[in-house]
C-alpha cells in the first residue's frame, strides 16, 4: 500500500474474514496507512521511502516464506478493487492441486466495466506477454494472484515498479508450473479513480511494452 489510508482498514477487515493472516507491504507511506492496517489486524512490513509495486511484492513474498506454515500466497490491491470471493476460489484452485499458479482474468467474464482505452492497452499487454513468454494469456497486468509457495520461493522481482508485472510473467514462464488464469472482477471505484490510476496504470503499461 502507498497512501490507502482512507480504504486501508476496510480492505483487510474484509479480507480477515476468509484469509486470518494478511500481509500489508507499507511501502513508504506518508499518511496513517501503517496504523490503520495495524489496527485492522494486518501484520505491516514497512518500506522507510517509496520504492514502486514491485518492490512491495519483492518484500511481501519474503516475509511470507519466512513462516514454515506457509503453502500459498495471495497478491490483493490495497485500494479496494479485488472481490475477496474471487481470491478465495483462486486459493481453492492453488491448495487443491489444479495449478501452482492462478493468475486473474478481467477478461473471461463481463464482470469487469472498462474503458476503451484501457481495455485495448491490457489486451496488448497480454499479446506481448503470450509473445514473449509463450503463455496464453487474456490478462497479464492483473494485480490478483495465487501462487504456491514452492512458485513463491522461485520469484525474485528486480523491477520495482510497472515493469515488475511483466518480470512475473517471465519468471513464472522460465519456472514452467502448472497455470490457469481465473475469471476475476476488477471494481473502479470513485475512490481508485479519483486517484487516477486507471488512467496512469494505462500510460506505465504502454510505457513498459514500449521500452522492453
Amino acid at each position: 500500500m502507498y497512501n490507502e489510508a482512507p480504504v486501508i482498514g476496510s480492505v483487510i477487515e474484509e479480507l480477515r474474514h476468509t484469509f486470518p493472516h494478511v500481509v500489508c507491504v507499507d511501502d513508504g507511506s506518508t499518511d496513517a496507512s501503517a496504523n490503520a492496517a495495524r489496527a485492522a489486524g494486518a501484520v505491516v512490513v514497512q518500506h522507510p521511502v517509496n520504492l514502486g509495486q514491485g518492490a512491495a511484492l519483492q518484500t511481501g513474498f519474503e516475509y511470507v516464506l519466512l513462516d514454515p506454515a506457509t503453502t500459498s500466497v495471495v497478491t490483493f490491491d490495497a485500494d479496494g478493487q479485488h472481490r475477496v470471493s474471487d481470491a478465495k476460489a483462486m486459493v481453492e484452485r492453488v491448495e487443491s492441486g489444479e495449478a501452482q499458479v492462478v493468475l486473474g482474468s478481467r477478461f473471461l467474464d463481463n464482470r469487469t466495466h472498462i474503458g476503451r482505452v484501457r481495455r485495448l492497452v491490457l489486451r496488448v499487454a497480454a499479446l506481448q506477454a503470450r509473445w514473449s513468454t509463450g503463455m496464453r494469456l487474456t490478462d497479464a497486468h492483473n494485480g490478483l494472484r495465487a501462487l504456491d509457495r514452492n512458485m513463491v520461493a522461485n520469484i525474485y522481482l528486480s523491477q520495482n515498479r510497472m515493469a515488475h508485472a511483466s518480470e512475473l510473467i517471465q519468471i513464472i514462464s522460465v519456472s514452467k508450473p502448472s497455470w490457469t488464469e481465473h475469471p476475476v472482477e476488477i471494481r473502479y471505484t470513485e475512490y481508485s479513480k479519483s486517484k487516477g490510476q486507471s488512467l496512469l496504470n494505462s500510460v506505465n503499461i504502454l510505457a513498459d511494452l514500449l521500452f522492453r
